[in-house]
């Protein structure tokens, strides 16, 4: 699995499944960049409260993949 596979799976479990929730990644100079496309009464399942559940995926992913720098965006 990629980056960008792991964190579309992670995500789609957090929000019971949801299609509507797509991962787009673009690299540049070694550092990968995630955009998350996900509708406004998902996001708040995403970020979770005071932040966690993002920062708890930022953590998995870095334990994951710890060769590669990345970035999470989250776009409505």
């Amino acid at each position: 699995m990629t980056l960008q596979q792991t964190l579309e799976y992670f995500l789609k479990a957090i929000t019971s499944e949801s299609q509507d929730i797509t991962v787009e990644a673009t690299e540049a100079n070694g550092m990968t960049t995630l955009t998350v496309n996900a509708p406004k009464e998902k996001i708040g399942q995403i970020i979770g409260k005071e932040g966690k559940i993002i920062k708890a995926l930022r953590t998995l992913l870095g334990i994951s993949f710890p060769q590669n720098r990345f970035n999470i965006e989250i776009k409505e």
